[in-house]
């Protein structure tokens, strides 16, 4: 009998049978809050019923129009949509199912279009798992060991990690644009460097927010040099960090952006915008794929905008996500080995640390665990494991963020109790 590969490990022991909003339903009909809306993908809560009508009649009309033999309207549709939310200028799109082809897609069109090599990521960046997006990825060695030699010309330096620095966050920043520099020239020159890959928020490596005046930093570095400035907003766009694109509050545009994740309420899609100047100089035939920009995806992402949009999501991201930060900054008070909570929106790490300071990915795994068989499901994150994330759908209303906080607050106690 065929069986699940052993190295797929489960966060939770839980079957999940149905879900419905910020709710997922186990096969005893259990009800558990669901703070890891499949990472950060079911953006409109489970079965959201506007997504579902339109996935249900699109699978009725049309499942997979080739995009590269026909084109379809559901497609054309969202193209003329993405439009009017994304950063000005960046009106041209292709569109492939995963984050980690969105991201191959991306540096392939960066070194294309710059004629250029070399790209710059910083630690604890997570860009994806296939070949190219792992030797992007340093949130953690589990993505890059046993893989190697890795896809050469990649350049990491420091993130303003301000808690592990042990610094403020203006210091941090100023640390990380002096070390950017320095590998500008020790390591990357800056005329072989294609772009800088950058997350608004790290996902992986632990739920940090990256200051505004970084992204500053590196928008002024690019112009200087005449890389592009790539936003990883695979986890972060869509309204999750209570503004529609993680980057927003720096006031940077960045130069190609690539989504994914809650595009499409948990259909596969993702896409790659940049503006027309970058995207034609792409070599001919360096863009495509079997199912990228299923109808059917397409169709839900449609209808995921619709929803984000009518009912407010992105505001209520803000709302939410600060009503759920005062809480877990309240439980984090009470409990000593949660050494920091941040984030932005819907997105929001709780760091577990030990009293001399180091990272305590016992007591945070322990925490989740509890969580779990508390009624409430969540992931851990971060290099070491020590981070507990939360990000349910923009969805969450006031009553499910406060349970949530009452039931999470039990089960660091549990935790902590051993």
């Amino acid at each position: 009998m065929a069986e699940l590969s052993p190295i797929l490990k489960q966060a939770t022991q839980v079957v999940a049978a149905r879900g419905e909003g910020a709710y997922i339903y186990d096969e005893d009909d259990r009800r558990y809050l669901d703070f890891t809306a499949g990472i950060g993908v079911t953006s409109t809560g489970h079965c959201h019923p506007r997504v579902v009508a339109a996935a249900q009649e699109q699978v009725a009309t049309l499942i997979h129009g080739q995009y590269t033999t026909v084109m379809h309207r559901p497609l054309l549709r969202l193209t003329e949509r993405l439009g009017d939310v994304l950063p000005a200028g960046l009106d041209r799109l292709f569109y492939v199912n995963s984050g980690s082809e969105a991201v191959e897609a991306a540096l392939r069109l960066a070194r294309q279009a710059t004629g250029r090599q070399n790209v710059l990521v910083f630690q604890g960046s997570f860009h994806g798992r296939t070949m190219g997006a792992a030797s992007l990825t340093t949130s953690g060695v589990k993505i890059r060991a046993g893989i190697g030699p890795l896809m050469p010309g990649v350049a990491v330096s420091p993130f303003p990690y301000a808690y592990r620095l042990g610094m403020s966050e203006a210091d941090a920043v100023a640390y990380a644009l002096r070390e950017l520099d320095y590998q500008f020239a020790t390591v990357t020159s800056p005329k072989d460097t294609a772009a800088v890959f950058v997350e608004p928020v790290l996902g992986e490596g632990g739920y940090v927010p990256v200051p505004d005046a970084f992204l500053q930093g590196l928008r002024e570095r690019a112009d200087q040099h005449g890389f592009l400035l790539v936003a990883d907003e695979v986890q972060t766009g869509f309204g999750r960090t209570g503004t529609f694109w993680g980057h927003e509050p720096s006031g940077v545009r960045p130069d190609v952006v690539i989504t994914a994740k809650g595009l499409a309420s948990g259909f596969p899609l993702s896409a790659v915008a940049a503006p027309a100047a970058v995207m034609e100089k792409a070599w001919p035939g360096s863009q495509g794929g079997t199912y990228g920009g299923n109808a059917v995806s397409c169709a839900a992402a449609l209808a995921t905008l619709d929803v984000i949009q009518e009912e407010g999501l992105v505001e209520n991201a803000a709302r939410m996500g600060e009503r759920l930060r005062l809480g877990l900054e309240k439980v984090a008070e009470a409990n000593q080995v949660i050494g920091d909570v941040r984030g932005r929106g819907l997105m929001l790490g709780n760091e577990f640390t030990a009293a001399d300071g180091t990272p305590d990915g016992a007591t945070a795994v322990r925490a989740q665990q509890a969580a779990a068989r508390n009624g409430l499901l969540l992931l851990t994150c971060g290099p070491e494991g020590n981070v507990v994330r939360m990000i349910p759908p923009l969805v969450v209303n006031g009553e499910q963020v406060d349970n949530a906080v009452s039931l999470w607050a039990a089960s660091v106690e549990e935790a902590v109790a051993g």
